[in-house]
């Protein structure tokens, strides 16, 4: 939720946001009300003060008829013009749910992901002497997937992931884990960055994977008609992303400025609709309704929230060259950053049994839209009390990071060598 006084100080500029982002919001409807209800207030709380006034008059003897009469008049008078402010109440802050967060200057104008800009193009790409093989083929042959008993049991776009890739799955989180932990690698990637930041590690944490509907609201990630699962006979819907259930973590909470910023790195199984994508990617595991994934949580203060979105983007990046998986950095342009987002930036990997880059990576910047639905606050060493500033990135997601690996690292045989960074974790040379 943006903060009311930008909208009633530049309302066009609010409105052209929202248009920029591909969002149309009754704007005039919402000023129009957030001026009744001031009225409002204003006239109940006179109300108030006029009853408190005849209320005193009469004390230590007994109220006349006529005092009496005037106490209930101003009495249903209050009843109707709080009734009124209740429904006024509910209508604005309807409109105001509806208003996107707005886009930092640095966010490209576009009207979908076609007008995203590729900034600059990592690594170079793997030259075979033979047709690279997409990873669903090589998991078939290598007995890593099951798509077939699995939509038996689940249905379409979920697997049985086997042998190898669950080894490289958990090899991969414990990479993670370390490189995000070692201060040194975090140091190293602020300092590449030009960042004035502290070197703080990333705290590992496993968050519910349930989230209740009003809190899941709050967060402005509920997606319900594309994206999310509902548990049919609870006030509960399924994580579709760890940050989900990570981001609402500290609602209606007071940090204190020393405890900031405060990053965690959590792990959970995400589930997704995958709405209107069906036809797309149903080969292998790279669009599916079940995956695994490691995010990248961050609550910090308004001086410090843009850094740390770019620091989340120098760690992505760090992953990736570790790996030694060529990738390209996108700017995302407005209609494309999502509806809480200031900005929005993808890392995309090359994929060489698609012959293209897709998506492996996402970095959203919030500033404080999350917290100030959420009531997530800081008190800051100064005594004021600000809402919080959040980001959160993905790490590694475990449906596509091992597609990448399985098609970048291949041979003629069909066989995946492993990235040197990960053969400790699985102590072998080759998936």
């Amino acid at each position: 939720m943006i903060d009311i006084k930008l909208i009633r100080e530049k309302p066009d500029f609010v409105k052209n946001n929202a248009r920029n982002k591909g969002y149309e919001v009754d704007i005039d409807r919402l000023l129009e009300l957030d001026s009744n209800k001031i009225r409002l207030l204003g006239e109940i709380q006179k109300l108030r003060e006029k009853r408190n006034e005849l209320s005193n008059s009469s004390q230590g003897h007994k109220p006349s008829e006529d005092q009496i009469n005037k106490v209930k008049s101003i009495k249903h008078a209050l009843e109707d013009k709080e009734k009124e402010l209740n429904d006024i109440t509910l209508e604005l802050d309807e409109l105001l749910s509806q208003v996107p967060n707005i886009a930092l200057d640095s966010v490209p104008v576009g009207k979908s992901e076609e007008d995203n800009v590729v900034t600059k193009v990592v690594g170079e790409l793997p030259k075979f002497n033979f047709d690279p093989k997409n990873h669903y083929q090589i998991a078939l042959k290598m007995d890593w997937l099951d798509k077939v008993r699995a939509a038996k049991v689940a249905g379409s776009r979920f697997n049985y992931i086997k042998n190898g890739l669950v080894e490289l799955q958990f090899g991969l989180i414990q990479f993670v884990f370390k490189t995000l932990q070692d201060k040194e690698v975090i140091s190293s990637v602020i300092k590449e960055n030009n960042l004035n930041l502290v070197d703080k590690a990333f705290i590992p944490i496993l968050p519910p994977a349930l989230i209740k509907t009003e809190v899941y609201r709050e967060s402005a990630r509920l997606d319900a008609k594309n994206v999310t699962y509902k548990l049919e006979d609870d006030d509960l819907w399924l994580n579709a992303s760890a940050e989900h259930s990570l981001c609402t973590m500290y609602k209606d909470e007071i940090l204190e400025e020393r405890e900031l910023p405060i990053r965690y790195i959590g792990y959970s199984t995400s589930f997704r609709r995958e709405a209107g994508s069906y036809g797309k990617d149903m080969e292998g595991m790279f669009r599916s309704h079940q995956f695994d994934k490691l995010e990248m949580e961050v609550f910090s203060t308004p001086e410090t929230g843009l850094e740390e979105h770019k620091l989340l983007i120098g760690l992505q990046e760090y992953l990736l060259n570790q790996l030694k998986i060529p990738y390209r950095y996108v700017l995302k342009c407005s209609a494309d950053i999502g509806f809480p987002n200031s900005s929005g930036v993808d890392l995309e990997a090359w994929l060489p049994g698609q012959n293209n880059y897709r998506e492996t990576h996402s970095a959203d910047y919030m500033a404080d839209f999350q917290s100030r639905r959420l009531k997530t606050r800081i008190k800051m060493n100064s005594g004021e009390i600000v809402f919080a500033h959040t980001n959160d990135a993905t790490a590694i997601v475990l449906s596509r990071i091992p597609i990448a690996i399985i098609e970048n690292y291949q041979d003629e045989q069909g066989r995946v060598s492993l990235p040197q960074v990960l053969k400790p974790y699985l102590n072998r040379d080759y998936l």
